[in-house]
């Protein structure tokens, strides 16, 4: 398997500095059980974002893919970017380094 990371960001930032909508509340949630569930399949590495709220607050998610086009589909099926709350982008990656605590 490959390694990969895509970073989201969101759509409309005022949804960090401000508050969010009910809709995308339940997508945030949609977003975060289905990179648990990935987590707890190995799918996913880690994922995590900025504690910051200003333009340039991003998060990340490292996972394992067969192929890009297995990590795309990975990436588009996360449903804050399926739904357009987050806009994202994919990397190949290669952990180097990685605690084992």
């Amino acid at each position: 398997m490959k390694e990969y990371l895509y970073t989201i960001r969101p759509t409309r930032l005022e949804m960090l500095t401000e508050s969010s909508t009910p809709e995308e509340d339940t997508i945030l949630a949609q977003h975060f059980t289905y990179l648990k569930e990935l987590a707890e399949a190995g799918v996913v590495i880690l994922a995590g974002r900025t504690q910051t709220t200003h333009e340039s607050t991003f998060g990340i998610v490292i996972f394992r893919a067969e192929s890009e086009a297995a990590a795309q589909q990975v990436m588009n099926d996360d449903p804050a970017v399926k739904k357009g709350v987050m806009r994202s982008e994919l990397y190949p990656y290669r952990v180097a380094v990685m605690s084992r605590r």
